[in-house]
């Protein structure tokens, strides 16, 4: 993985036009000169594919809305093995350790494309709430939705045959960053096989024999940090519980 970029260095601030964000959850009750002060206060932050925005444990100077691109959270279990929690997508908030009584950050934040995102101090967050109270609102639903996405994560793993598993991550990220091509639908980040094993739960090697064995049956087509969904339905098929 590329360096860390220095977060605390940057003093430029944005021009973006705040009409360009104001139907976003965070934003979505606020006027436009509500919406227009709170990115007056943001820097742009770009990194690239494989940066992290920030690492887990680490204090949590910084909250960020993700403009471009698509962030994929890790977490470091005990005995030092990564797992992908989850993969947020443009529009959202994330390093929002203040919504969880956090000073610290509760999980690492990858580039798993570039990424572009408006950055505030962390300092600035009961501002916020104090003058935007929906700014807080919409931020609370959106951290229940994740910690329902993560629980529906691990009744998977505990109660899915791994081939299910598989096929259902696939398509999540399918829903949530597929990309119409004429093999299909491709997930339009980098995504590797290794990848995959972190997302579910399972080794490497049986990712790599499950995706051999349904390229050889026509349902997703996999090379270098790309992989197409060839036949949805059949990829449905196999995410199925009553799929054996």
């Amino acid at each position: 993985m590329l360096g860390m970029p220095q977060f605390g260095t940057s003093k430029a601030k944005t021009k973006l036009d705040p009409r360009l964000i104001a139907d976003l959850p965070p934003f979505a009750s606020l006027s436009l000169t509500e919406v227009s002060n709170i990115v007056d206060q943001a820097s742009v932050k770009t990194v690239r594919s494989g940066e992290m925005f920030f690492m887990e444990g680490e204090n949590a100077t910084h909250f960020f809305l993700l403009l471009d691109g698509y962030v994929r959270v890790v977490r470091i279990t005990e005995h030092g093995e990564q797992i992908v929690a989850l993969h947020i997508p443009s529009g959202q908030l994330f390093g929002i350790a203040k919504a969880l009584a956090r000073t610290t950050y509760p999980a690492t934040a990858e580039a798993a494309s570039e990424c572009l995102a408006l950055c505030w101090p962390t300092s600035l967050w009961d501002q916020f709430g104090t003058d935007y109270p929906s700014f807080l609102t919409e931020t609370y639903r959106s951290v229940g939705k994740r910690v329902g996405e993560m629980n529906d994560r691990i009744v998977e793993m505990a109660t899915l045959h791994v081939e299910q598993r598989i096929a259902n991550a696939l398509l999540r990220l399918v829903n949530q960053a597929g990309k119409a091509t004429h093999e299909g639908v491709e997930i339009d980040f980098p995504i590797t096989r290794q990848d995959v094993s972190e997302m579910t739960g399972t080794t490497l090697h049986t990712v790599s024999r499950l995706l051999s064995t349904w390229e050889s049956e026509g349902i997703v087509s996999s090379r270098r940090k790309k992989i197409v969904v060839t036949q949805p339905h059949l990829l449905m098929e196999r995410a199925s519980a009553s799929h054996q």
